[in-house]
């Protein structure tokens, strides 16, 4: 067997299961196999491996169910792709050979059961990967950060459950004045590039993977630019995005036969860990642009969220949006909530006036990274923060978001019952970044590092 072309990237991983994404290569006349095998930590034996058949629909890859695992517990899998010499083989008849694995072994830790104890995520954004004719130009540079990552997240206490990427995780139009790419072999090519580097590889073989996509997906500030000639662009991106990002997420069902469906219904999805639920937000493509109803979530997403908001028991609520939930920008901020007030106002009116607790908002897109709290003039009780960060690698053509970039000398919103009013409680980073986001008892904490580490700041947002 061979190591995966791209992967291994664990995906959506519970207390008893872990989607785990694999590619191999195509092979002219001949069927390709990929398969993983798994077992718990500090024993002998491997478990039954489950395979699936490469097709190259699919771009030669599959998302991997691990099944009926152990809460709370480290195991150890392996991973790998094959032809055999029999066209006759099915995904049965494989799991009989005596194959060679790969020698890589990796680790995969399921989530624990106990419903309080502290949880700590990676959240980041905006990861630039400049290809020039298919090939990445100083890959090495798009790449520092997952080292510094993955040195946190080693030995790290509690342990991280997961990271969140929140956008931009590859740009389909890394040069978008010039040459921008379009074909649909283009931009897996980009995706193959962006997800087979070294320390992003390594880190994500290890850590369960989160991601909702961004503008940069498919072009600059889309749909605003779009054009009807960008029909097969939007195609292509969304193909692609649904197999190296949306196939491994809880956005896929888990069939009745133990498989991953990759027919979606949409992007946005919810997922918990303990007394923590995350809604992740589809905010790029079910915008709708028309004055008399404008919309950065469509309606049946935008019901969804409030029925989850009401009436999920978590003690913490993260909502993730990819654009700045607040506060605005002075500048190119209409990409954002900035441009759909009255939507943004309703969810506000929903968590204000069924007196919801520990709202956090998850963002990136800006190229800096923040904290905000948003309060009420008049109801002493509302309290919503907001975490932004971003990027993991600027381009140089980009500059990076500084205080003065946002609107911060007035309210969010003006309402008959008092204004939302907001104010910065961190610093703003003007560098490439991470954040390590740590969930206890009583607090959240926030501790932003730049590429190589260091801890830059670190931030408080008490819990009620």
């Amino acid at each position: 067997m061979l190591k995966p072309t791209v992967g291994p990237i664990i995906g959506h991983t519970t207390t008893n299961q872990s989607r785990i994404f694999i590619r191999g290569e195509f092979q002219l006349n001949t069927a390709v196999f990929g398969g993983i095998r798994y077992r718990v930590s500090g024993t002998q034996q491997w478990l039954k491996a489950p395979f699936a058949k490469l097709e190259l629909l699919r771009d030669m890859s599959a998302v991997i169910l691990l099944d009926k695992l152990t809460a709370d517990t480290d195991y150890e899998y392996q991973a790998g792709w094959f032809s055999p010499m029999s066209p006759t083989h099915t995904v049965d008849s494989v799991m009989e050979l005596p194959l060679q694995w790969p020698r890589e072994v990796y680790r995969l830790r399921t989530r624990a059961t106990a419903i309080t104890q502290p949880r700590a995520y990676i959240l980041g954004s905006c990861r630039y990967l400049r290809l020039t004719a298919g090939i990445p130009s100083l890959p090495h540079l798009g790449d520092r950060i997952f080292s510094s990552i993955g040195q946190l997240i080693e030995g790290a206490q509690p342990p991280v459950s997961a990271i969140m990427m929140t956008g931009d995780q590859i740009y389909v139009d890394d040069l978008n004045l010039i040459a921008p790419d379009r074909e649909y072999n283009e931009i897996l090519k980009k995706y193959r590039a962006a997800f087979s580097q070294p320390n992003i590889q390594r880190l994500m073989s290890g850590t369960p993977t989160y991601m909702i996509l961004d503008d940069h997906e498919i072009e600059d500030n889309w749909p605003v630019n779009a054009h009807k000639s960008d029909a097969s662009l939007f195609r292509n991106a969304m193909t692609a995005y649904e197999i190296y990002q949306a196939s491994h997420s809880p956005a896929c069902a888990v069939t009745s036969n133990g498989q991953v469906d990759q027919v979606l219904k949409n992007y946005w999805y919810q997922f918990s860990d303990g007394d923590i639920e995350w809604f992740v937000t589809d905010s790029r493509t079910r915008r709708n642009l028309a004055q008399d109803d404008r919309r950065i979530l469509d309606e049946e997403q935008e019901q969804a969220l409030c029925q989850w908001l009401i009436e999920s028991p978590a003690r913490v609520k993260f909502v993730v949006t990819s654009v700045m939930f607040y506060p605005d920008r002075k500048l190119h901020g209409d990409d954002a909530w900035k441009s759909f007030p009255a939507q943004r106002l309703r969810l506000l009116e929903v968590i204000r006036t069924h007196r919801l607790k520990n709202v956090v908002f998850i963002s990136g897109d800006v190229h800096g990274s923040l904290t905000s709290r948003l309060t009420h003039s008049a109801d002493p009780n509302f309290e919503v923060h907001t975490i932004v960060s971003s990027p993991l690698h600027n381009s140089k053509l980009l500059p990076y978001a500084k205080a003065s970039t946002f609107i911060l000398d007035q309210p969010l919103a003006l309402t008959a019952d008092g204004d939302y009013r907001h104010e910065l409680t961190s610093a703003v980073v003007s560098q490439d970044n991470f954040a390590h986001m740590l969930v206890d008892a009583g607090q959240i904490r926030v501790n932003y590092h730049d590429r190589d580490g260091k801890q830059l700041q670190s931030i408080k947002i008490d819990l009620r």
